[in-house]
């Protein structure tokens, strides 16, 4: 009938057809636009039920999906982190949300500050200088809370320069290493997988998934993170601690993983 359809109303009719591809990629246009929003965890759902959906299907997961889940997943992993103390491991992720803050205009300001502050707490002065001067600018200096705006001036102004190399563990494709936070192995291209618990790497000797959702986890940090909170930070499920089970050999989640489908233009 050429009228535009609402997008909730297709992604709903492709589902009810058994187009997990189509339903798929109106999902990721979907989270998009609640994610532009502000509404993050909203989007989060949309992404992971879309992700759990294809792999009940045996349909593969596109990449852009995936990257689009990834990157929603570090940002709701901050809060938490930071509740926990580790400000090296917050600061690195709010760094990965803030290298594509396009994609957060609701709160394009509120994540550059928290990206400083969480830097300066965990010693990254370099990156720390990066984010305030890039708040300097005319567009975002007006929006800066009061609270922060003398802090981020004299960071500007008196800039320290100087930051240790981030901890770098083996690539569990190549056993390369690179830098925990670095999800793309620059020795064999590789896309690595991340713990749900850390928004980190995955490396073959700490692995376990979530009983519940079946995503990859470094058993040390999701062990704790269950012992504490009792839920999974990905699926938000209730985590029986005695159900984790460490896994010696992830060869078959490396080799899905590997196999994930590369972005198309009509799902972006």
């Amino acid at each position: 009938d050429r009228v535009p359809k609402d997008p909730n109303y297709i992604f709903r009719l492709y589902m009810a057809l058994g187009n997990f591809r189509q339903a798929a990629r109106t999902a990721v246009i979907i989270a998009k636009q609640e994610q532009e929003e502000g509404n993050y965890k909203v989007a989060h759902k949309m992404l992971l039920d879309t992700f759990k959906d294809l792999e009940s299907q045996n349909i593969p997961v596109s990449r852009d999906l995936e990257e689009s889940l990834m990157l929603l997943h570090s940002y709701v992993l901050v809060k938490l982190l930071v509740k926990q103390g580790d400000h090296d491991t917050g600061a690195r992720l709010l760094v990965r949300v803030a290298n594509s803050i396009s994609k957060f205009p609701s709160h394009v300001v509120p994540i550059l500050t928290s990206t400083v502050i969480e830097c300066q707490r965990a010693g990254l002065k370099k990156t720390s200088f990066e984010y305030a001067s890039m708040l300097m600018r005319p567009e975002y200096r007006p929006q800066i809370a009061e609270a922060y705006k003398k802090k981020i001036e004299s960071i500007v102004r008196k800039p320290a320069k100087t930051e240790e190399e981030e901890s770098a563990s083996p690539c569990p494709y190549c056993a390369a290493k690179s830098p925990n936070s670095q999800l793309d192995c620059p020795q064999c291209k590789n896309r690595v997988p991340y713990c749900i618990a850390t928004g980190l790497k995955m490396v073959t000797t700490d692995w376990c998934q979530c009983p519940s959702c079946k995503f990859p986890a470094l058993y040390s940090k999701f062990t704790a993170l269950v012992e504490t909170e009792k839920t999974c930070p990905m699926c938000d499920q209730e985590i029986v601690l005695s159900s984790i089970v460490k896994v010696n050999n992830p060869e078959e989640f490396l080799k899905a993983a590997q196999q994930r489908e590369e972005p198309v233009d009509d799902a972006k």
